[in-house]
Parts: C-alpha cells; structure tokens; sequence
C-alpha cells in the first residue's frame, strides 16, 4: 500500500525502506526478498542515544508519534528515535505488496519475525546498542520479545497495553474480525465495504470503554454517525484486509515463553510457567503502563507481565479510553505518558 494521508498528529518525515534479502522465519518459510520500512527522527550518529519505536496491529511508523517531539518523552533532540513498520502492515513486506509472494502465496509470520527483521534492520544501520525499545499494543508485545529475545541488547523497555503470551479473549476478537472481514463477498480484492462491520467491532466495541462512549456519544444518531465517519476514515487508508488478517494471525500466536533456544524457558511444559521463566530473563529496566480497563488486551496480562519481570514497574494509565489510552485518543493520557515515560526514561 502507498504511505496514507497524513492525520493530524503524524510527524512528516523522510520515507525509507531497508531490503533485507530473503529473510528465513520461525516457521523455516522464506520471505522473499524482505523490505523494512521505517523512517528516523533526529540524527543518526554514533553516540547518540537511540530508542526503537514500534507500530500497533494495523498501524504505522505514526504510532507513536504522540511521544516524539520537543519536550516530549522521546524528544529527537536528545534522542535518535527510528519508528519501524511491522511485517504486514502494507509497508513493510506484506501479503499486499510481495511481488514474488503475493496474497495468499505470502507465508504466515509471527511477532518474533517482526523482531528479526527489525534486528537485522539495526544491523544494517549499525545500530548495535538501544537506549530503549517502545511500543504500545502488539508494538508493546513486540517490546517485551525484543526484551526476552536480546536482553542485553537495550537499556530500557517500554510497553503500554501489552501481552507477554496472548490471551484467550484477544484471540477470539481477532478470530471475529476476520470472519467479520471474509464474510464480505469483496474482501479477497480489498473491497473497501469489507471494513463497515470490522471498524465498530475493532476501532470501537474492542478498543475503548461503555464509559467512554457513553460520555462522548449522547444519541443513537450519533452513534450512527461517529460509525459512519471512522468507516470511512479507516477507508481512506487503504489497509488491505488480507494485511489485517496475517497480522492478526501472529497476535494470536504469540507467546515469549515459545521463544527458540531460550534456556530458561525450554525444559518447561506449564504455558504460565513457560512464559514466567522467558520474563525472567529479562534484563532491561522495564515499565509497563495499561488503563484500568482494556476490552482488547486485558489489564490483568499486563500486570502479570510485570510481575514476571525482576525489578519491573507497573505504571495505571489514568484513562477511560480503554485500549486506545495509549494513543494520541485521549489528551490527558498522552500528557500522562509523556511524563511518565520520559521521566522513566531519564
């Protein structure tokens, strides 16, 4: 997919792309001639401080872009911040723009491939130490990989509304928005009508509170309405319904206990214990941030995430925005975030 249409808040910056060659995955598959697309802001130069910044489930290097910035808590003027988009997000290598596996041809990754290709994407940059790894949502599931998969990679980890092995109730939200999505006789050839009953189960019902929307809508033709314009928001973007779906697969799938020759975790067969022995090899300062309530990604993975984690601080997100209070959504959230991260982080 072509970069979307700036939003207000996304920061315009340079548009790069990183060819990695044929990138081997988890599963023993290829990915054919890989591509990373990400883009850096600040300057990349040696000794400078650098923090990866990583995308959301059907989300872009904007992400995070309400935390980067002056005097907020990645500020590139002390910082080098190198935003990074995941696999399957029609940027980076996707089922969407592969010319050599395209569609369903392309094959299944998971979240710890994000990983690789963002590791060998550092490498390529010569990055070999990061002052911090951040990320929200799958970007904070990402995180806390990168965390278990390279502990003495990085400084520091940042994860908001995280899971370190996803939850039962996650997966059958992602399961309902792909048969939401395939249901639609035009999915397969990315008719945008396909998104009209995904983007009120996903963007709405999973993603904030009763609380919230009851607050910010006070009719049923405004409901209608609020339906109507993200629909036809989420539209314009472009996003490919196949892209949604191999990213939603590697949400399902992802558990830092299963992570290949992890000695502390390998001889395991209890899942929680499996997972508990992954955390604990963890050697980053760690701050993992959640609201209250999290209709998506439960609060409770988060907490228990942090109590696996030596050392690791559980940080209450003040919000009723539910999933979407780590995000640019809810201003006094952001200002809590900015806060709190960049303190954490100096």
């Amino acid at each position: 997919m072509a970069h979307p249409a700036l939003q207000e808040g996304w920061i315009d910056r340079p548009h790069l792309c990183m060819p990695l060659g044929d990138l081997p995955l988890e599963s023993g598959e290829l990915m054919l001639d890989a591509q990373v697309s990400y883009v850096v802001h600040g300057e990349l130069a040696a000794g400078r401080p650098v923090v990866l910044a990583l995308s959301a489930i059907g989300s872009t290097h904007h992400r995070l872009d309400f935390l980067i910035g002056p005097g907020r808590a990645l500020d590139p003027a002390r910082v080098t911040v190198i935003a990074v988009d995941a696999l399957g997000n029609g940027l980076s290598s996707s089922p969407s723009n592969s010319v050599r596996q395209a569609g369903e041809q392309f094959p299944r990754f998971c979240i710890r491939d994000m990983v690789r290709s963002q590791q060998a994407l550092l490498d390529r940059l010569g990055v070999t130490r990061l002052h911090a790894v951040v990320g929200a949502s799958m970007g904070g599931m990402q995180a806390l990989q990168w965390a278990v998969s390279e502990p003495t990679r990085m400084d520091h980890v940042v994860a908001m509304t995280p899971m370190a092995r996803t939850s039962a109730w996650a997966q059958i939200f992602n399961t309902t928005s792909r048969k939401v999505l395939q249901a639609h006789p035009g999915w397969s050839r990315g008719d945008p009508a396909c998104w009209e009953a995904w983007v009120p189960l996903m963007q709405m019902l999973c993603s904030r509170t009763p609380q919230q929307w009851d607050q910010a809508l006070g009719s049923a033709e405004a409901v209608q309405d609020e339906i109507q314009s993200r629909t036809l928001l989420w539209q314009a973007q472009g996003f490919s319904p196949l892209d949604w779906i191999y990213q939603s697969w590697a949400y399902d799938a992802h558990d830092v206990g299963s992570t290949p020759g992890l000695p502390c975790a390998s001889a395991l067969a209890d899942l929680d214990a499996n997972t508990s022995a992954a955390l604990a090899c963890v050697k980053a300062k760690t701050l993992i941030l959640a609201p209250p309530l999290d209709l998506y990604n439960p609060v409770a993975c988060a907490q228990w995430a942090a109590s696996q984690i030596t050392g690791a601080q559980f940080l209450e997100i003040p919000s009723i925005w539910g999933h979407q209070s780590a995000s640019a959504g809810d201003p006094g959230a952001g200002e809590f975030l900015n806060q709190s991260i960049g303190l954490f982080l100096a």
